[in-house]
């Protein structure tokens, strides 16, 4: 036999990956499954973006390696659409790499900065990936909490308890998946002025600033925020190009060069038509995230109806992707609770517990269904 590195035994397979096999199991079954548990933006991207790619593949220039940092007018259209919606400038030289969706960013980021028993402070409820890539890379998973009664916000007085010593990176992301919590320019400030004080870099994961939310805020708005911290964001969920795989990291020269270092070892460019689709899509008007919002804004208070039918609780004030719910009192296992929904009423909805202990007595809804399926996901019951 032979052995698997050490590094597997810190993680499991991701979450969904394995529990979609269940449901796909069940659709082979002739279960009619309705999918409310993955972020995976069903509508489709503008037509000016398909119209891009589809010229691209007829040029002859187009089929080649690419550049490692990406077309210069993507570059360029990253900081025009930075300039233009959160009012920060970059330059497109040497302050933003594209990446191949802001995923990989973690890990390149990781492995940059991070070395074997470096401290990561990771948010508790939080994207799993945070923890997933931090032991992969023999690095220190420290919690700390966010909790509803302060709004899904860091408690600032927890935090200067830690033993902060050996912490390298600190990971955020407003507004917050899963609990939808917008963040503010004040917690941002606050956030960078403690990064600064005990030399962490702090990273701001931002893929759903424009999704039902009226007031988008990138962490770079705070003055001096490049001097600790980098931003991560994401074509996929702003303009439904999920499976694109387009994202990008932004702060100062020296940091981006070192991720620069790490992700040119790793892939050989991203694709020339993707990127001119990328172009496209970053020059939308107002009107595309509108009009988005409106289906959005629909979808949202059906699936807000779905969560009193089950005698859930929801805050009307969440922005983003998702619908985050309070189960009712008595309830002491949100994954026991799913799963009957799922094989009684065939609805797949995610327990809260998969993104910390602090998700405990929580679920999430996505908003990526048509009215028509959470309407009847609401009539099964």
């Amino acid at each position: 036999m032979i052995t698997t590195a050490k590094r597997l035994d810190t993680v499991e397979e991701y979450y969904f990956s394995s529990k979609l096999r269940e449901v796909r199991q069940l659709m082979s079954e002739g279960k009619s499954i309705i999918n409310m548990g993955i972020g995976s933006p069903d509508l489709s991207p503008s037509k000016a973006v398909i119209e891009a790619v589809a010229a691209a593949i007829q040029d002859e220039n187009g089929h080649g390696y690419q550049s490692y940092q990406g077309l210069p007018e993507m570059r360029q259209a990253m900081a025009d659409f930075y300039r233009d919606q959160f009012g920060v400038e970059v330059n497109p030289n040497n302050e933003i790499l594209p990446l191949m969706g802001s995923k990989e960013g973690i890990m390149h980021i990781s492995l940059a900065f991070l070395n074997e028993g470096d401290h990561v402070l990771i948010p508790n409820p939080g994207y799993p990936t945070y923890t997933s890539v931090t032991n992969l890379v023999q690095a220190v998973p420290v919690y700390y909490d966010l909790k509803e009664e302060n709004g899904w916000e860091p408690d600032f007085e927890a935090l200067e308890k830690l033993d902060l010593s050996k912490v390298k990176i600190m990971w955020l992301g407003y507004p917050h998946m899963p609990t939808g919590a917008r963040g503010s320019l004040a917690l941002f400030e606050k956030l960078v002025a403690f990064a600064k004080k005990h030399n962490i870099l702090l990273i701001n994961d931002n893929p759903y600033s424009f999704v039902l939310n009226d007031n988008p805020m990138s962490l770079l708005q705070v003055e001096g925020a490049k001097d600790v911290a980098l931003e991560l964001n994401s074509l996929s969920k702003t303009f439904n190009m999920a499976g694109w795989r387009v994202g990008m990291v932004l702060g100062n020269p020296e940091i981006i060069d070192a991720v620069l270092k790490v992700k040119s070892n790793m892939d050989s460019g991203m694709y020339y038509g993707i990127q001119k689709g990328a172009i496209a899509a970053l020059k939308c008007d107002k009107s595309w995230f509108e009009d988005q919002n409106k289906i959005y804004r629909r979808r949202r208070e059906l699936t807000e109806k779905l969560a009193e039918k089950l005698n859930c609780k929801v805050s009307k004030e969440g922005v983003g992707l998702f619908v985050w719910a309070k189960l009712p009192e008595g309830i002491e296992s949100a994954e026991k609770f799913i799963d009957e929904i799922l094989y009684e009423k065939h609805i797949f909805i995610t327990p809260g517990t998969i993104f910390g202990s602090n998700g405990e007595g929580y679920i999430r809804f996505s908003l990526c269904v048509k009215e028509e399926k959470v309407q009847e996901a609401i009539d099964r019951f």
